[in-house]
């Protein structure tokens, strides 16, 4: 489709704009995804397939999951009902699944780097064509943005950066001023005669330099007065625009004219997120990663859901900032997904988002921390991995009581490899100073969380996307670096960490139907971890560890134990699909272990 685009009429291309709106809407409907973010990007993908050729010009979308519109043009519309599911078309790009997906992408503020690189590539290998990064999305709150501006503005490759805008405006009259001047600006005319010019004045040996001077001195005036792109001028960039993304005419008018420009240039388009679906465009950040939902209301096909973990550890964290006024509370860009913007509601002077900028949050929260406050760093584990230096170097090494509330551990589902939280427990376990703690259920999450306020040092609390379990009666006082004994048996031992719990209670039902009788213990504590348990686990002639995680660098290598089986994720990045079918395909389900465990044991 991509290169029928450029022979259509503008007339066309505006009604094939209308079609892709609507089948977004329509699919998305069917399968949840990131429906806001891509409603904006509409017009602005087709401009960039119709003045450039994928895959010889090299896209790279950040942070990924606003190119479903690209999918689409590139041959994948027909697989759009797989959408972020099990063997299904990914919601972000993928360079194995495509040849036009030409640097995967799933977190934030990657793209100018990689971008910079393939350009750098394809110069010093002598290849054509060129490299296009696409930034939205909050992206450019991020510090990586910044490092990949700086390199490239200085290293004067071709490069083009297009700032998709979504969430800024600009005032009328400097709109105008600025799109007056960018359309004079682009046209060769211009460019030609301005290198003229220069190259004239620079024959005139007495006054030709000097003139050359105030000439660029007034310039720079008019662009400090007029130009809103004066910081990405000063990093070396050629600053274009702000341009009407949802105008097709302008956008490819403005696309032919800057892509024959040489070094790095950044065009400024400005979009409105969720275009075209009125219910996304009121509400932006609802409508920005959703479920299945009924086109007509806009809500979630299955009905209202339960509480959540996310919800449990926002509501205690409210009571809790209720007694002790030195709790704070931190998120980067991320209030609705961290349940945070309920915190900010109720605390607004105490509650701080820092943009997609994850290191900065935890170096932040080590500076509050270090003066007397008791900060909270609610993050999703896939963007804790951003942050790791500044947790060992900033926090750990000094010892100080920063909590990390640890959303979406384990298995989160259809986002696939690049979000999937299997990781925290080894990269956190091993630095000195950290605590790591797992609850088993929303009652164990508060009474860790009272833990963590109150501890002299770091502590880290990880939990799973989705309903949180209930507790099962009273859950014991948490004591520092023990288990909990859950059932005792003989012969056999089932060891928990966190909400596999309830997998593990499953197993240990069918184990009795077969027969057995296993002792069932809730780790609770992933570090320290609890030698006593340790010690009586040496009496079982098996021990069977189950945890939402991966294996490598888990809780079952950190026993120890000869005589331990494993049930956790392979050394393998996982792949999108619901929680349920990812449990199953890798036997990680109540069903699976319970066979293996009757195997081994026979």
């Amino acid at each position: 489709m991509a290169k029928q685009l450029k022979r259509l009429t503008a007339a066309q291309l505006r009604s094939l704009a209308a079609d892709i709106r609507a089948f977004l809407v329509q699919s998305l409907s069917d399968t949840g995804g990131h429906l806001a973010g891509n409603l904006g990007v509409v017009e602005l993908t087709l401009a960039l397939h119709t003045v450039f050729s994928s895959p010889r010009d090299k896209f790279v979308w950040d942070v990924g999951h606003q190119s479903y519109v690209h999918k689409i043009l590139t041959g994948r519309k027909d697989r759009f009902h797989t959408l972020r599911q099990l063997d299904g078309l990914s919601g972000f790009p993928k360079v194995h699944e495509s040849p036009h997906d030409a640097f995967g992408t799933g977190h934030s503020s990657t793209a100018i780097s990689a971008a910079l690189g393939l350009a750098t590539a394809r110069d010093a290998l002598g290849k054509k064509g060129k490299v296009i990064a696409i930034v939205g999305d909050g992206s450019m709150t991020g510090g990586q943005s910044y490092e990949g501006l700086n390199n490239a503005g200085r290293a004067h490759t071709d490069l083009l950066v297009v700032l998709n805008d979504n969430q800024m405006s600009i005032g009328e009259n400097v709109g105008a001023i600025s799109r007056h001047l960018n359309k004079i600006r682009t046209a060769p005319a211009y460019l030609s005669a301005k290198h003229r010019t220069h190259h004239l004045l620079d024959q005139l040996p007495a006054i030709g330099a000097p003139l050359t001077q105030v000439i660029e001195s007034a310039k720079d005036v008019i662009k400090r007065v007029v130009l809103e792109g004066v910081l990405f001028e000063e990093l070396g960039f050629r600053y274009f625009g702000p341009v009407d993304g949802h105008n097709l005419e302008t956008l490819i008018d403005t696309m032919n004219r800057v892509k024959n420009i040489s070094g790095p240039v950044l065009l400024h388009v400005l979009t409105q997120k969720g275009k075209g679906y009125r219910r996304a465009e009121i509400a932006p950040t609802h409508f920005h990663g959703v479920e299945a939902f009924q086109i007509q209301t806009g809500r979630p096909t299955n009905g209202a859901k339960k509480p959540s973990y996310t919800d449990v550890f926002t509501k205690h964290l409210c009571n809790a900032a209720v007694e002790n006024d030195k709790i704070v509370a931190i998120t980067a860009a991320m209030p609705d997904g961290t349940g945070l913007a309920t915190f900010g509601r109720v605390f607004p002077h105490r509650f701080f988002d820092v943009g997609i900028a994850e290191a900065h949050a935890v170096t932040f929260a080590a500076g509050l921390a270090m003066n007397g406050l008791r900060p909270v760093v609610a993050v999703y584990s896939s963007f804790l991995q951003r942050a790791y230096d500044q947790i060992l170097h900033d926090v750990a090494i000094q010892n100080l009581p920063v909590v990390f509330a640890i959303d979406r551990a384990g298995i989160v589902g259809e986002d696939g490899e690049t979000h999937q939280g299997l990781y925290d427990l080894a990269f956190l376990s091993h630095i000195p100073n950290m605590t790591v703690l797992a609850p088993a259920d929303a009652g164990e999450l508060e009474l860790m969380l009272d833990f963590a306020l109150g501890h002299d040092g770091p502590v880290a609390i990880r939990y799973p996307r989705g309903e949180a379990v209930m507790p099962r009666g009273e859950p014991p006082p948490i004591k520092y670096g023990r288990s909990q004994t859950v059932m005792k048996g003989k012969g056999i031992a089932l060891v928990s960490v966190g909400t596999m719990m309830t997998t593990a209670l499953a197993v240990r039902d069918k184990l009795k139907e077969a027969g057995h009788s296993p002792s069932l213990y809730n780790a609770r504590f992933i570090k320290p971890i609890d030698e006593k348990l340790v010690e009586a686990l040496t009496n079982y002639g098996h021990v069977f560890v189950l945890q939402d995680a991966a294996a490598r660098g888990g809780y079952g290598e950190m026993l120890r134990l000869p005589h331990a089986h494993d049930f956790a994720f392979p050394d393998k990045f996982i792949e999108a699909g619901t929680q349920e079918e990812l449990f199953a395909r890798y036997k990680l389900d109540a069903k699976n272990i319970t066979e293996k465990i009757k195997e081994i044991l026979q």
